[in-house]
């Protein structure tokens, strides 16, 4: 008799769960509290759906056990995500960065295979359900907000974490799992745009270059990334400030001062700036500091600099003192700043923390506390750099959840 599988949760996780259980003969029901399934899957890769990508390494996810992602995400790889979606219809059009993407390049071509095989395979989706309670006697029963109750042979927990609450990813999972004895790590916002102290944001709000910004603790760098930065009035974004939020972040959480430096000019050291700078200034004595610096950095980077390093805007190339030019080759080549915290769940792309992998059997998704419950996708304490590596993870862990709970 085919296995009752229950999937809480109908995002990319949730979906590929149900379908994968569906595959290997279960009788499948996808509880989801939306008026429709997927609905965060439309916000992804800013509307495009960057589903996977080709240079995924265990090194892309982060935890406190991330090689625990390496099972699901080599039973379920790269390739047979790619060859999966474009058996449903999805032809992939792969990026120099090895991101995926669907040739389309809407998110919604995604969502829509996806739900077409979930109605073509006949899975039961019930929507405005909104689940408040699992209890594993037998059987498993489920309790809805509306009272309602369904009972199931195998429950898979595909709830989201708490990025993107307007999706619907409240952090109810979280009291679920705790409900079943699970322990939830710290959880704090992923890839998400970083606040800083300083007195100049509001005047460079919407400058953007294309740059290097490093994290250090204690004067020592913990992680870099290159690419385009942008200042805002609250503190810094951009793809790179995205990788390095969740570092900067944990190491806040432990209690450590964070500093985020960053490199407008990364053609050339501190040294062989300074040296270029004298020669510039060199060829312009009569120009003012403020006219000098044109054509060099962003224009309006150039007053936000000078007061920070008190030096008149006015003052004459010839007349700037050799440490005052080290003092804006070196902020232009390593400008620091304190990190002082991010912005909230609702601006972040993913949960870092959740529900801890040690009570969780890596090469089957299924709960070490209680059997025949699988927990999958950002509901676990495994979270992946911006680039289609967080998809990937949710299609990997799903797709083993529900092969494990169709057949076990």
């Amino acid at each position: 008799m085919a296995n009752k599988v229950i999937v809480v949760g109908g995002g990319a996780a949730g979906m590929m769960a149900a379908i994968s259980a569906r595959y290997h003969g279960a009788d499948v029901l996808i509880l989801e509290r939306n008026d429709r399934v997927g609905k965060k899957l439309l916000a992804t890769g800013n509307g495009r759906c960057n589903y996977t990508n080709r240079y995924l390494s265990i090194n892309n996810y982060h935890g406190e056990n991330p090689k625990f992602a390496y099972s699901a995400l080599s039973q379920f790889n790269v390739d047979m995500t790619i060859e999966f979606f474009e058996r449903l219809g999805i032809t992939p059009a792969v990026e120099e960065n090895g991101k995926v993407f669907p040739l389309s390049f809407q998110a919604s071509s995604v969502l829509d295979v996806l739900r077409y095989e979930i109605e073509d395979k006949g899975i039961e989706v019930i929507t405005g359900a909104y689940v408040v309670d699992i209890k594993k006697e037998r059987k498993f029963i489920i309790t809805l907000k509306d009272n309602r109750r369904f009972k199931a042979d195998k429950v898979i927990l595909a709830t989201g974490g708490m990025a993107l609450p307007a999706s619907g990813s409240d952090g109810n999972g979280y009291s679920l799992c705790k409900k079943l004895n699970h322990t939830i790590t710290d959880v704090f916002p992923g890839l998400v745009k970083l606040k800083l102290d300083s007195n100049i944001l509001k005047s460079v709000d919407g400058v953007k270059f294309l740059g290097i910004a490093g994290i250090y603790v204690d004067n020592r760098l913990i992680l870099e990334d290159k690419g385009d930065i942008l200042f805002t009035s609250y503190g810094i974004s951009g793809p790179p400030i995205l990788q390095l939020s969740r570092t900067a972040l944990q190491y806040m959480n432990e209690g450590k001062e964070v500093t985020l430096k960053v490199s407008i000019i990364h053609s050339k050291t501190e040294d062989e700036l300074f040296d270029y700078l004298c020669k510039r200034f060199e060829y312009m004595p009569r120009k003012t500091v403020e006219i000098a610096l044109i054509g060099l950095i962003n224009k309006r980077l150039i007053i936000p600099i000078l007061k920070e390093l008190n030096i008149d805007k006015n003052k004459r190339t010839s007349n700037l003192s050799k440490e005052e030019i080290r003092g804006i080759s070196r902020i232009l080549t390593s400008w620091s700043f304190k990190v002082i915290g991010s912005k909230s769940f609702s601006d972040s792309q993913v949960t870092a923390g959740g529900v801890n992998t040690n009570e969780i059997n890596s090469q089957t998704m299924e709960s070490k506390i209680v059997k025949g419950l699988y927990i999958v996708g950002e509901l676990l304490d495994i979270d992946g750099d911006c680039g289609g590596f967080n998809l990937q993870w949710a299609w990997s862990s799903g797709y083993v959840a529900g092969l494990n709970a169709a057949i076990n």
